[in-house]
């Protein structure tokens, strides 16, 4: 029997998808559980697998590409149809080796196979002298002028002999021209927006209508946090199996902060502000398709540790194409790491609906006064975009000094004091 491929339901409010890909081609033998395309939607990429074993018939309108509705129909398989063994292609036989092409003349030996200079090949050929009866007295036994002036002439055999080379002249100074190579002007391509970048677009556009937008900065000195990463790294790797990160730091700090003010994790609706007694909290991950914000669930019940796992593990989801749709929705604040590609300022914008995010940027060692002293300290500007329409700057400022407060005194943010 044919069973139907429909396009499957895969989130709340999503109505249509783009296939970003087939794995299989049309009339191939597919297996249960195997991956037949990849589906794109525009929260997240979706694996559509086979249910039984079967050949595939891709339907008209459903190439790669394709933009397809929930529930359609993009597929069929053939349960009834079996495997067929395709004759296994004969080996190309081996070409028969090319016979190897005869020299056209023999070598000469002795002083007639020498290379004459100009001088002595004109002598020889005025005179028509074999050089081959003539013992050179040069270095590696060249023919000299003085060798072949005092041979006897008309003794060379009638082949026309070569005519004589032309004396070498210096080679006048040439002026190289700039390769310009073709103009390129005009040499450009349209590429259709992937679903994903078209719901990014969407989502930041409506990001920078919708709220009020203001950012605020503040500089954090990462050195005591350094110090204890460098300290307890070997352990941490050692027990946990991963790296000791900044990620950890920065989320338990953002929790702790934004308990003390929860406008921050709030958002509008309607004529209403939604609070939130959860934290949700997003980090934004650069993948091939675009940027993603999935998000740590209930971080404020995770250890330091269960904070890292999390952020590694959805870091590697993303960069595979299995983040799902419940590991984007559902965040009530975000997290963007700018400094891991270098970037050392810069404003971040809102994940909407959220009402703020945190910007992290590189750390670089820079003069600081410390107690009327200058010291060299490894600084990180950190910045916070926020809603002004229901953040007030003192809420922001504020909870930006809360962040290095508690980042400059680790120990105080792991005691939760």
């Amino acid at each position: 029997m044919k069973q139907e491929i429909k396009v499957p339901a895969v989130g709340e409010s999503i109505t249509e998808a783009t296939i970003g890909s087939w794995t299989k081609k049309s009339g191939d033998f597919v297996k249960r559980n195997e991956v037949l395309m990849l589906l794109e939607t525009d929260k997240a990429s979706v694996d559509v697998v086979a249910e039984n074993d079967g050949v595939l018939t891709i339907l008209p309108g459903s190439e790669a590409g394709a933009v397809v509705q929930i529930g359609a129909t993009v597929a069929t398989l053939d349960t009834d149809a079996k495997a067929s063994a395709a004759p296994a292609a004969e080996a190309p036989k081996a070409a028969p080796a090319a016979p190897a092409q005869a020299a056209s003349t023999q070598p000469a030996s002795g002083a007639a196979s020498q290379h004459l200079s100009p001088a002595v090949q004109r002598i020889v050929t005025e005179n028509k002298i074999d050089t081959s009866t003539v013992q050179g007295t040069g270095k590696d036994g060249r023919l000299t002028k003085g060798d072949v002036l005092g041979a006897p002439a008309g003794t060379a055999s009638s082949a026309p002999s070569a005519p004589a080379a032309a004396p070498a002249k210096a080679a006048a100074p040439t002026v190289v021209p700039m390769a310009t190579g073709p103009s390129k002007q005009g040499d450009k391509k349209l590429v259709p927006m992937t679903t994903i970048r078209k719901r990014i677009a969407e989502k930041l556009k409506e990001a920078q209508n919708t709220a009020a937008l203001l950012t605020t900065f503040n500089e954090i000195d990462m050195g005591k946090v350094m110090d204890l990463r460098a300290k307890y790294k070997d352990k941490f790797k050692e027990k946990f199996g991963l790296n000791l990160g900044f990620n950890g730091f920065f989320v338990k700090a953002s929790v702790e902060a934004l308990k003390s003010f929860p406008a921050v994790n709030a958002w509008i609706v309607g004529t209403d502000i939604e609070y939130h007694n959860y934290y949700n909290i997003g980090i934004a991950v650069s993948t091939e398709k675009g940027l993603m914000v999935p998000n740590v669930k209930d971080a404020d019940t995770l250890s330091l540790a269960g904070i890292e796992i999390a952020v590694r593990d959805l870091a590697a989801k993303g960069r595979d194409g299995k983040i799902t749709p419940n590991d984007l929705g559902g965040g009530t604040f975000s997290i963007t790491n700018g400094g891991v590609f270098g970037s050392l300022l810069s404003t971040p914008i809102l994940n909407a609906p959220q009402s703020a995010i945190l910007g992290l940027h590189k750390i670089q060692d820079r003069p600081m006064a410390i107690n009327g002293k200058v010291e060299i300290r490894p600084m990180m500007y950190v910045a916070l975009t926020y809603d002004h329409r229901i953040v007030d700057g003192k809420e922001a400022v504020s909870f930006l000094v809360k962040i290095k407060e508690l980042i400059e005194d680790p120990e105080r943010l792991l005691l939760e004091v």
